[in-house]
């Protein structure tokens, strides 16, 4: 996948100079029979580290993006798979005004704020198909600071 930030994106003027746009910051990934993008607002309730994941999910048939719309801190985990099976989990904190596009088929954790309620702007894949598979750790994996 992909950070999604202004920082050294591609950027221009629009609308009559008055608006900056930063230009094509993700790739999106869509799969499958009628696939389309959707666009939500995830709300998602704080965690407390250390955080116990006894889960991690990935969706086979598109990418899904996160973009924070506070500046509260929150972790991204994502996994390698071997054998269709998550190995090797890496939990990383973006920085202020990054997001993140999870590529397509990739292991991750779920949404996790830290601190506060947190609001997320979503971009995912709608359409026909099973989009989601769950992967339940026989052992919790700790994650800390």
């Amino acid at each position: 996948g992909q950070v999604i930030e202004k920082a050294g994106a591609h950027h221009y003027p629009i609308n009559n100079g008055m608006t900056e746009r930063y230009h094509d910051l993700a790739q999106v990934e869509l799969a499958g029979a009628d696939a389309r993008p959707l666009i939500s607002i995830f709300r998602g309730q704080p965690y407390t580290l250390p955080l116990a994941l006894r889960m991690v999910e990935r969706h086979p048939l598109g990418s899904q993006a996160f973009y924070p719309l506070s500046a509260s801190p929150w972790l991204v985990i994502v996994a390698e798979a071997e054998a269709g099976v998550p190995v090797r989990l890496r939990a990383f904190a973006p920085a202020p005004g990054q997001g993140v596009n999870i590529a397509r088929n990739t292991w991750h954790g779920v949404l996790t704020p830290l601190e506060a309620e947190s609001d997320f702007l979503v971009v995912d894949r709608g359409g026909e198909g099973n989009n989601l598979e769950e992967h339940h750790f026989d052992q919790n994996w700790t994650v800390t600071r």
